[in-house]
């Protein structure tokens, strides 16, 4: 009778404990921020460092991508020739996808993640490679590219996916190059605060 007791006993103590296993590992779904007007500064003013996991400008090296104009930088690779470049500190890595930002569910595989090296970035600049065209006749609008989404591997191993949807401050409808102020990111994104690698 003991024995069949302490059996039992044992077997409720394993299936509570795989169970609180289980919850430690359940996947939260991040939810969406937005981040308006983060001012980029101007070529001779150095960059802005955002944390995903502060949802803050920073100063310090924990950051995760960095703003320059319509540059954009990820903490990890190497630093460019350009003195204002913050130092690479950390692993950071970027992978860009093609889709609508809620479709994006899933971390990327591995070697799809590219960190910026001494001549290239990550997230590429102009051209419509990046995160935006440039209409150089008439309107001279920098537009964000509809269904860009960067999945980015955080300073320390995290991950983040986050979408541009504006350059210019308050982000107007319609930005008018006479009258709209660039430089002042908007974008969508959200954050995976506890390693798991889906959204």
């Amino acid at each position: 009778m003991n024995t069949k007791f302490l059996k039992l006993t044992l077997l409720a103590l394993v299936l509570f404990t795989a169970s609180c296993s289980n919850d430690d590992n359940e996947t939260v779904v991040a939810e969406t921020e937005t981040v308006s007007n983060l001012e980029a500064p101007s070529t001779a003013s150095g960059y802005t460092k955002f944390s995903f996991s502060k949802n803050a400008v920073v100063t310090t090296d924990d950051w995760d991508i960095a703003f320059r104009g319509t540059t954009i930088l990820v903490n990890g690779g190497v630093k460019g020739s350009d003195a204002t470049e913050p130092a690479r500190t950390g692993q950071g890595a970027v992978s860009i996808v093609s889709d609508i930002f809620a479709n994006v569910t899933t971390v990327p595989a591995n070697e799809t993640f590219k960190q910026d090296t001494a001549t290239l970035y990550a997230i590429p600049t102009g051209g419509g490679n990046g995160w935006y065209t440039y209409n150089v006749v008439g309107l001279h609008i920098i537009a964000p590219i509809a269904g860009k989404v960067f999945v980015v591997k955080t300073h320390d191993g995290k991950y983040a996916k986050f979408e541009v949807l504006s350059y210019y401050k308050d982000a107007p409808a319609e930005p008018n190059y006479m009258t709209s102020v660039a430089g002042y990111y908007k974008f969508n994104f959200a954050y995976q605060a506890n390693s798991n690698t889906t959204f």
